[in-house]
């Protein structure tokens, strides 16, 4: 089970406008410190916390925060009508545009997704495979 992921960032008040503008509308709540933005889903008194968090930091070795190549994170939404509002919202909030919402040929027939990239170059997708929403083939 992946725990949390981490991407690096050299602005942090960039990455919060853009990250604020997804995360907090799929359920995950901001803590912020000294040490970066640290995102996280709601636990309940007695429960098990839900992962993975995630994390924006600035870079441990204090050079640039660089995206990796093949490297993405993806954050599930609840529906198609999600995902073009997020992807939006995150074009909106300073990202830009790695592919449009929609279905892609290469995945399966309810996979619907968006691709962004953060202000610092880190791929995001935003997806939705609810099976009670009109499929590719539909």
């Amino acid at each position: 089970m992946i725990a949390y992921v981490t991407v690096g960032a050299d602005d942090l008040a960039r990455a919060k406008r853009f990250y604020s503008a997804v995360l907090p509308a799929l359920g995950y709540g901001l803590r912020e410190g000294p040490e970066g933005l640290s995102y996280a889903l709601p636990v309940a008194p007695g429960q098990s916390p839900l992962l993975p968090d995630f994390y924006v930091k600035p870079t441990f070795d204090g050079r640039p925060a660089s995206a990796g190549n093949g490297a993405m994170v993806a954050f599930e939404a609840g529906s198609q009508s999600q995902v073009r509002a997020l992807h939006a919202a995150a074009l909106a909030a300073g990202g830009s545009d790695e592919g449009q919402p929609g279905f892609r040929d290469s995945y399966g027939p309810q996979f619907y997704v968006g691709y962004l990239r953060d202000p610092q170059g880190n791929k995001i997708a935003l997806f939705s495979s609810n099976p009670n929403e009109p499929g590719r083939d539909d």
